[in-house]
């Protein structure tokens, strides 16, 4: 028997669900996608798009999203290289280069870095549970989520200033180790998806003398699991933050003061852990952590971290209340007529029942999305009218 196992991929479509031919002239050649947009971002689309008993509709759009993938992890590479000493820039004089990654002390590791760490190890094992079961889609999403999101949106943000020096040598060091560390098993997980790139900068890194090929798939044990779940917390307290600012049309270079009320007395440390964090990437000059006290009357509030903490933004300093009540009410008319016209077009069974289906599922997506955006302004609507002047 030559084979144990036997996958059969889906068909590949074009982006409206026809199957390609010559005589349409919908025919995707993959040498000219790998040769416009890099064989790994083609190698990823597919894998992505993989999903088990559903044919791929291949678009070049969605190829060039994971070549801005592609481009992001490079940009990590440098990122990574220019702070462990690789290289040079950025590195002060006299600094020396991080050693190839070893064992972490973990009593030296902040909560940040005891974060990473874990969702590092929690996607090694989703990976790896995904090919297993070859759900090679579920397997590329998860690694682009951790890669985009956990390391580069919110991890590199939350170290920049241990990098930069600002929180002493020692938290730098450490910093740089936890970084190469984790970018270096990074890389090893990604191989198998995007076997250039990865070969590439793996070829960087200090102390790697063989191919990346060689090295040992990275494990999934769980680590550091309740202080990921703490820094899940404090990051939740940021997006609340985040969000009430960008809905209340805040300047981004403006500092604003935050009151978080929390009744737990563990989540109060944990955000007093995590208040750096929290004043440097919501932009907070002011952050007061308390267990009861009076709503600001002048205030946005907002829920986080599973409803536990409430968080109060004072604004009547910062917005003027009839200016922005008058935008949010001028775009909710416009989105009024928008909304009108989309579900007049899908109330008609004329429209629903002639149209291609890929014309009407793009209609009902449109209203969707039309739909959360009005909720969005009217829940800003609602908070601004709570600012009490």
């Amino acid at each position: 028997v030559p084979f144990k196992d036997v996958y059969i991929h889906a068909l590949i479509r074009d982006s409206e669900g026809q199957k390609m031919s010559k005589s349409k002239g919908n025919v995707i050649d993959p040498l000219v996608m790998m040769d416009e947009y890099g064989t790994d971002a083609f190698r990823f689309t597919l894998a992505v798009l993989a999903a088990q008993g559903r044919d791929i509709r291949l678009a070049e759009d969605r190829i060039t999203g994971y070549r801005n993938f592609c481009n992001k992890l490079w940009n990590l590479a440098r990122f990574t290289m220019m702070n462990i000493g690789q290289g040079g820039e950025g590195v002060e004089e006299g600094q020396a280069a991080v050693a190839p990654a070893g064992e972490l002390r973990a009593e030296l590791l902040s909560m940040a870095d005891k974060w990473i760490l874990s969702k590092q190890a929690a996607c090694a094992g989703e990976v790896a549970e995904a090919l297993d079961s070859y759900r090679f889609d579920d397997a590329a999403r998860a690694l682009y989520r951790f890669v985009w999101h956990e390391l580069c949106d919110w991890y590199v943000e939350l170290i920049k200033q241990d990098l930069y020096g600002d929180n002493g040598p020692e938290r730098k060091d450490v910093s740089r180790q936890v970084l190469l560390a984790v970018f270096e098993e990074t890389l090893k997980m990604l191989h198998p998806f995007m076997p250039f790139i990865t070969e590439e900068l793996y070829s960087y890194l200090p102390g790697a003398g063989r191919s990346v090929s060689f090295e040992s798939y990275p494990g999934g044990a769980a680590i550091y699991g309740d202080h990921a779940a703490a820094m899940d917390n404090v990051m939740d307290v940021i997006r609340a933050i985040r969000n009430i600012r960008t809905d209340m049309n805040v300047a981004q270079n403006v500092q604003t003061d935050c009151l978080c009320i929390a009744g737990d007395e563990a989540l109060r440390k944990t955000l007093l852990s995590g208040s750096v964090h929290i004043k440097q990437l919501a932009k907070v000059k002011a952050l007061v952590i308390e267990e009861s006290g009076d709503r600001p009357g002048d205030a946005v509030s907002a829920l986080a971290a599973g409803g536990g903490a409430e968080i109060f933004v004072p604004l009547s300093e910062l917005v003027d209340v009839d200016l922005e009540t008058r935008r949010l009410n001028k775009e909710l008319e416009k989105l009024a007529a928008e909304l009108a016209g989309v579900e007049s077009k899908l109330g008609n069974e004329s429209f629903t029942s002639r149209a291609p289906a890929e014309v009407v599922e793009k209609e009902r997506a449109r209203l969707a999305s039309l739909i959360e955006k009005k909720s969005k302004l009217e829940a800003g609507l609602e908070r601004i009218r709570g600012i009490r002047r």
